[in-house]
């Protein structure tokens, strides 16, 4: 049976940032769409497996407007439900990157006139991560999407490893061209193998006696600047990144440690 319901109603209209609740095509209505896939084959039975997932997701009012058999015994769908809860969006506080983001050309007149040499990064996907979009996005000098890369950069020194580099190359190599900042890739993260890895990195570079003389700065879709910030990361980049947010942080990161020595 549809959980649909033909019961009047008025939501209210007025935004109150304390009460948040998702927005369909009505202030406050808390209409949501969202998909997901049940080992079960397409049929009646499986939609109606789906709806009733969703009443126990707290959802009302749900419907499968969709579904379909993607693989033998696998079917996937698409919902609409009506959520009953509610955020109060006032109240939460997200630690954020503080720096004054600049242009390549700024960047480069930055190191110019405060740290007086260039500033060397190496970088990599590490771990088993066969992934390069993302480090090559940073570094690589084409860039993303209009954005040039760091070896675009007349006063950056950069050494791109590729990916599924083990951390002790990434540290040797590090070591070997005296590496102001480390650039950490990470795109996959089934079972959150990613923060194993990640966590192991800072372990290597503290038994090196290297952390707190190497920027050390994480990426990926999943990373966050608070993830990061935890498992001992000096910054961390998510979507929505590019070259010269890196690069900002770098340089004026490295203006600090400079004159703390």
């Amino acid at each position: 049976m549809s959980g649909y319901s033909l019961e009047s109603k008025k939501p209210d209209r007025a935004l109150d940032l304390t009460r948040i609740r998702p927005y369909g095509d009505t202030m406050n209505d808390g209409k949501v769409q969202l998909s997901f896939t049940l080992p079960v084959p397409n049929g009646p039975e499986a939609v109606e497996a789906a709806r009733i997932l969703m009443g126990k997701m707290g959802f009302k009012e749900s419907q499968i407007v969709f579904s379909r058999e993607i693989s033998e015994s696998f079917t996937f769908f698409v919902a609409y439900g009506v959520s009953i809860h509610e955020i109060d969006y006032s109240s939460i506080k997200v630690p954020k990157l503080s720096l004054e983001k600049m242009s390549m050309e700024e960047i480069d007149r930055f190191i110019d006139e405060r740290i007086r040499r260039k500033v060397v990064v190496v970088g990599a996907s590490t771990g088993t991560d066969a992934h390069t979009v993302g480090i090559d996005a940073i570094m690589n000098m084409k860039g993303f999407a209009g954005h040039y890369g760091l070896e675009r950069y007349r006063n950056f020194t950069t050494y791109n490893m590729g990916s599924q580099v083990p951390n002790e190359e990434l540290v040797a190599r590090a070591i070997e061209v005296g590496a102001d900042a480390i650039l950490v890739s990470q795109t996959v993260t089934a079972k959150n193998v990613h923060l194993k890895n990640m966590a192991d990195l800072v372990e290597l570079l503290e038994a090196e006696n290297l952390r707190k003389k190497i920027i050390l700065i994480a990426g990926g879709a999943r990373i966050t600047h608070e993830l990061a910030k935890e498992l001992g990361y000096d910054a961390g980049f998510g979507p929505g990144s590019f070259a010269e947010d890196v690069a900002s942080f770098i340089v004026q990161k490295l203006e600090t440690m400079i004159g703390n020595l």
